[in-house]
């Protein structure tokens, strides 16, 4: 039994995938042959000792004169001439100077290169022999390290199949390590996978931001009751990160994790879409509002009942009133057409309305503690909707001019407060015909949408009256 894990299993049954995983192919002749062939030294591709030709010519590339030196010094004492010297030109190349007074002690195998005034010149056979492989040393070393390093390729690729598997078994160990070690660290638990609709999290958590800060759990439940949850409240209180922990959970699930919940009931699921944050993509000329669109586009073309859709604040990137109708929109598309299971944050309170429309979908918001002028962020996610977003506030925590935070402050209460848009200012909305009530938000509406908006106000005046 693992300790420290919730839901533990005990490791007594015969798990064949892990008895696979610790049988290993013989990987010592590979290992030999890298060992021995391949050379880790900075500027070395193969080992000294591995062929003995180009270790010749490794070493005249080295040391080239401390060889002629050498050899000066040994046919000295072989010819007893004491002032014999191995000399180099560019046009004679290398040779043996031999002074006048001395040619009567010059070898039968020393032959006459060059006559000078007062010397002769001479090569040998071993001195042209070197003559050549210096003067060629780094061409011919090249040539033959190519023609070895071929050769040695060749050799290695005959074991690239035991390579390949033990390279893919011990990456499989080493992520499976990495995810008891989480596991047992972090007290996460072993997630209930099944074939049905359910998504089921008790106290779910965000995996890396439990790491930085203290963090409050939250439960999440989607399933035919609550197919879509409508997440509302301000910024700073945690709507994106329970969007991205739900996600994580699901997709941690999925690769044979355990995750990061009290308990956790996952379906299968075939994709998870998601539309978080804002974007231009300036190369292509797009727009914020465009690149959202088209994200949106392609989760509504693909997205199916086993899917899972993660949205957040769609439809901010445009007008007030065509934001609205394209989020209000989106929600009643997956509701009727996917059957999805979605989790849609939004700072459009107007949508709690959907909830009295469709048995299916959820209101929710994250809860905050209101103290004297202050607020406190609980990043709780309970149960309605909310029509406050604490703006000002957030932009006061922002670092907004005290003027501007005050003349805000004013401007809200000129309006009544925080209200919905569309319906705050009552009194005066009541005043208004449809045609003013629409124009704020963009084009004069069509008959159809100004028999539709009337419908809505309507419905809004009546709602407030209660």
């Amino acid at each position: 039994m693992v300790p420290g894990t919730r839901n533990p299993e005990p490791v007594t049954r015969n798990h064949s995938y892990l008895l696979e995983l610790g049988t290993f192919p013989d990987l010592t002749p590979l290992a030999e042959l890298i060992e021995t062939g391949v050379s880790g030294e900075e500027g070395e591709l193969i080992h000294t000792g591995y062929n003995p030709e180009l270790d010749t010519y490794r070493a005249l590339m080295n040391d080239g004169r401390g060889w002629m030196l050498q050899y000066e010094q040994k046919e000295r004492k072989r010819t007893g001439i004491k002032s014999l010297k191995v000399r180099f030109t560019k046009v004679f190349g290398y040779f043996i100077d031999v002074t006048r007074a001395n040619l009567s002690n010059v070898p039968p195998d020393y032959t006459r290169r060059q006559t000078t005034l007062n010397s002769e010149r001479y090569i040998t056979a071993e001195l042209k022999e070197m003559e050549d492989k210096l003067l060629n040393a780094e061409e011919r070393f090249l040539e033959l390290e190519k023609k070895l390093y071929a050769e040695l390729l060749e050799k290695i690729s005959k074991h690239t199949p035991q390579a390949q598997e033990a390279a893919d078994k011990v990456s499989m160990l080493d992520c499976l390590h990495a995810f008891a070690s989480l596991a047992i660290t972090n007290s996460y638990c072993r997630p209930e996978m099944h074939t049905g609709y359910e998504l089921s999290i008790e106290d779910g958590r965000h995996p890396v931001v439990e790491r930085l800060t203290r963090f409050v759990p939250n439960d999440t439940n989607l399933g035919e009751d609550a197919k879509i949850m409508l997440i509302t409240g301000p910024n700073m209180a945690g709507k994106s990160t329970i969007l991205r922990q739900v996600a994580l959970i699901t997709l941690m699930a999925h690769i044979g994790s355990f995750v990061p919940a009290k308990k956790a009931k996952v379906p299968l699921t075939d994709r998870i879409f998601t539309r978080i944050g804002a974007s231009d993509d300036i190369s292509k000329g797009t727009s914020t509002f465009l690149a959202e669109m088209s994200e949106v586009a392609y989760i509504l073309n693909n997205a199916t009942p086993e899917s899972l859709i993660i949205l957040d604040e769609i439809g901010r990137g445009t007008s007030t009133y065509d934001g609205l109708s394209i989020a209000w929109a989106v929600v009643e598309h997956i509701y009727r057409r996917l059957g999805a299971k979605t989790m849609f944050a939004t700072h459009y309170h107007q949508l709690n309305a959907i909830e009295e429309e469709f048995e299916g979908v959820k209101n929710f918001n994250v809860a905050v503690k209101e103290v004297g002028d202050e607020i406190i962020f609980m990043h709780k996610l309970v149960h309605g909707g909310t029509d406050r977003s604490y703006g000002i506030y957030v932009s006061k925590l922002a670092g907004l001019p005290a003027d501007v935070i005050a003349r805000a402050t004013e401007i809200m209460h000129t309006f009544g407060g925080e209200k919905q848009i569309g319906i705050a200012m009552e009194k005066k909305e009541k005043q208004r015909t449809l045609d003013e009530y629409m124009a704020e938000f963009g084009e004069p509406p069509t008959p159809g949408e100004k028999k539709a908006g009337e419908a809505a106000l309507s419905k809004e005046t009546e709602k407030q009256k209660q």
